[in-house]
């Protein structure tokens, strides 16, 4: 077992649970992060091997049988005691709510609702003997249903209320409750689902959702609204309900609610009986980025920008990367620059040396 405080956090493979575990690693606490997917808690692990604090992960879907069981006894086996319980892992089954099934619909309900409730009810032995801490992670959804996102939004609304009535029965206990609206954030957690997400502009960080929420595990606030001027446009939203089912009708974009278009069929190109002669063929560093070319151009991120960060030698990170050519990168930027990376890693021109970094092997030719 390990000293030091210890917080439980959900939907740790990715997005906003991967932010939070990395901050509070880094911080000196001892997390026991939980997701489905084992690549990427390795690579989780790998990031924060030096931190001050430590990690245990667990790759577990949240609904199978027993989950909430094991996964409050291998943190205790691990670390001993719980001290904060984030309730942050989420999914959403896209389609119209009423053609929904039956297990899509309790797929929901269970991802948002069951399962935090037998998680926090397995934790609270622990958690009252370290008078501790749980969160419970909505959506602006639960306060302005938008279609086509099936039972999410009604989910989202049961967190919304059940955050409220646990937090007046463990108050008693001294048990912190915690709500926390995230707002719209640059995650994959959209586009996995089919959707092109919010857009650049309204956007947050998944790093800047988790430092809100990590300051939270200090102040102990009932309410964390990560982004307060899009909770502010939503108290609006909610207050006037035609007008804004109005507006979502006509620009779903703003929420995201946009379905990724399906690319395009190849085009039919008549046989040649000869060569092109005058059509230039590509150098081999414009032949690696060719698969993403068109997101480059859509994106912004140019072939100059690329051949600029080639130095012999240097390493570079992917999210300093990101960062030097889009500023403040959203997730879509995000994951383009990790395609690009690992296009150039393929043509030769760049080496892996750890998860996200990158040694230059040699320079883009002229």
């Amino acid at each position: 077992m390990t000293s030091g405080r210890v917080a439980i956090i959900t939907g740790a493979s990715s997005g906003i649970g991967r932010a939070l575990c990395e901050r509070a690693v880094r911080a000196g606490w001892n997390v026991f992060a939980v997701g489905r997917r084992a690549e990427r808690l390795n690579e989780l692990a790998e990031i924060v091997a030096h931190a001050s604090g430590s990690l245990a992960t667990l790759a577990l879907d949240l609904r199978s049988t027993g989950a909430p069981k094991r996964i409050v006894r291998e943190a205790l086996e691990r670390f001993g005691r719980i001290d904060v319980l984030v309730n942050n892992a989420g999914g959403v089954a896209v389609g119209p709510i009423a053609e929904q099934s039956d297990g899509a619909l309790h797929e929901q309900m269970e991802t948002h609702v069951i399962v935090p409730l037998a998680l926090t009810r397995e934790a609270l032995g622990s958690l009252r003997a370290s008078k501790g801490h749980v969160f419970y992670v909505g959506s602006g959804v639960a306060r302005i249903p938008v279609g086509t996102l099936g039972a999410y939004p009604p989910a989202k609304a049961a967190v919304r209320s059940l955050t409220r009535i646990v937090r007046n029965e463990l108050r008693v206990d001294g048990i912190a409750v915690t709500y926390v609206d995230p707002g719209a954030v640059a995650t994959e957690f959209m586009t996995r689902a089919g959707f092109a997400g919010p857009p650049p502009g309204l956007a947050a960080s998944p790093y800047e959702v988790a430092a809100r929420i990590f300051k939270a595990f200090e102040t102990r606030r009932n309410v964390v609204n990560a982004v307060p001027w899009q909770t502010f446009f939503v108290a609006i939203g909610e207050a006037l309900p035609a007008l804004t089912d109005f507006i979502l009708q006509k620009a779903p974009q703003i929420v995201g609610g946009d379905p990724i278009a399906p690319p395009p069929p190849p085009a039919i190109v008549a046989a040649s009986p000869s060569p092109v002669e005058d059509e230039p063929s590509l150098s081999p560093f414009d032949a690696a980025l060719q698969s993403h070319a068109a997101r480059m151009r859509k994106l912004n991120l140019s072939s100059t920008f690329l051949r600029g960060i080639l130095e012999p030698g240097k390493e570079l990170e992917l999210g300093e990367v990101a960062m030097r050519w889009a500023g403040m990168p959203n997730k879509n930027e995000r994951a383009l620059t990790n395609d690009v990376l690992d296009a150039l890693a393929e043509g030769g021109y760049l080496a892996h040396v750890a998860p996200e970094r990158y040694r230059v092997e040699r320079a883009a030719e002229d």
